[in-house]
């Protein structure tokens, strides 16, 4: 704003200068014919008080109508004596009043030109600096200096192109920090990844080396190892599918095909993933379908989400209940529906999550106090990110010792 209050100050300043030189020549022009109708004037009265004292019977009213008339009785008379009435002036007074404002006119002329050179110079010269300053500006940009502050409030087009310069910075500012902040989230998730298959791993080559270093192991033994290297291969192979599909989510190339479906079939398919590891805790899921709020109570409880992934989620969530879970425990499940959103409740009886992991469940690679010692951590990320991608939330509520509920809700 402040550039372009420059530009009008410059402007006004021009055309003030304009005027004044305007009532300046006004002044001079008034004052050059002030002295030649005095000269004429002088002269006139000179010759008809002659006139008067030579010819005393001339009427005056002729001597003024011959000064009035623009006729031209005798042009050879006055050239008798080199004056030629159509370039000279009869009166020598006036040619040298003439010459006199001829010279003030053109030095009046000289100053006003170098007034307005001098003020166009000064704008320039303004101009100049600051395109000095924003080609500064970007030299300082190259070097990857993006602490710059060149906001500017003016108005004018080198203060837009400023502006813009400004916020080019702030992006690349933010650029390079975000690019900071990814390297070092890239450094910590590859840190945790590596932390999650070493353990794994090492256990598998232990077993491995076990069995190798015995060929004659009784077979029992032998087969529990067997086990053990299975169950942690499908630990590794959940691990790895889950951070490809967590990937995939952060780079938004996972298009979902959204459909009504029932809560009920999203539940069943849920189940029957859990399954294995339920029978091998002995663990009973309970399904119970919550009298709704909508207008036919008859009506199946349904949401708008892409099944596949819903199931997913589901899944992710049952799982962690069946970890947490004792043996012989029961979890149950609750679905309904009212005007509002969707809902589904899943309640285990297990050891329940310590107040101070509660926030932290939903990270990724987060281990609370009370985890299991299969667990990875991005399962409940994985389930929060694809029921929020439907238009949904999770909450969780546990109590050590307990229990634990989480409250699937899918607005409309």
């Amino acid at each position: 704003m402040r550039n372009k209050l420059n530009l009008k100050k410059y402007l006004i300043l021009c055309i003030i200068i304009l005027i004044v030189f305007i009532v300046i020549f006004s002044i001079i022009n008034w004052i050059q014919y002030n002295k030649y109708t005095k000269n004429v004037n002088i002269i006139i009265s000179n010759i008809v008080e002659n006139i008067q004292t030579q010819y005393p019977n001339v009427n005056m009213n002729d001597i003024i109508k011959i000064l009035n008339s623009e006729e031209i009785t005798n042009n050879g008379l006055l050239s008798q004596y080199g004056i030629d009435i159509e370039k000279d002036s009869v009166i020598y007074k006036n040619n040298e009043d003439y010459a006199f404002f001829m010279v003030i006119n053109i030095g009046v002329g000289i100053i006003l030109i170098i007034v307005v050179a001098i003020i166009f110079m000064s704008y320039q010269k303004s101009q100049n600096k600051k395109i000095k300053e924003i080609t500064k500006y970007i030299e300082e940009i190259n070097n990857k200096n993006y602490t710059l502050d060149i906001k500017d409030n003016d108005e004018d087009e080198l203060s837009i192109l400023k502006n813009e310069l400004y916020k080019i910075t702030v992006m690349l500012k933010e650029q390079a920090e975000n690019s900071k902040n990814d390297k070092l989230g890239l450094k910590k998730s590859l840190e945790d990844i590596s932390h999650q298959l070493k353990t794994p791993l090492t256990s598998i080559t232990i077993m491995l080396d076990n069995i190798l270093d015995n060929p004659d192991m009784e077979v029992n033994t032998r087969n529990e190892f067997i086990k053990d290297i299975n169950r942690e291969i499908s630990n590794i192979n959940f691990f790895v599918q889950t951070l490809l599909k967590l990937s995939k989510f952060d780079a938004d190339t996972i298009v979902f095909n959204s459909r009504t479906e029932k809560l009920e079939d999203i539940i069943e398919e849920s189940i029957k993933n859990v399954l294995p590891i339920c029978d091998l805790k002995n663990i009973d899921i309970v399904v119970s379908k919550e009298r709704g709020e909508t207008k036919d109570a008859q009506q199946e409880p349904e949401v708008k989400c892409d099944l596949k992934w819903q199931i997913e989620a589901v899944t992710n969530i049952l799982k962690n209940s069946v970890e947490h879970s004792k043996t012989n425990d029961k979890i149950n499940i609750y679905f309904s529906e009212n005007n509002m959103y969707s809902e589904i409740i899943i309640k285990d009886e297990g050891i329940g999550i310590d107040k101070q992991d509660l926030k932290h469940i939903f990270e990724r690679f987060y281990k609370g106090k009370n985890s299991s010692k299969d667990s990875v951590g991005i399962g409940l990320a994985l389930a929060k990110t694809i029921v929020e991608k439907d238009n949904g939330y999770i909450t969780v509520e546990s109590e050590i010792n307990k229990g634990t509920s989480f409250y699937i809700r899918y607005l409309k």
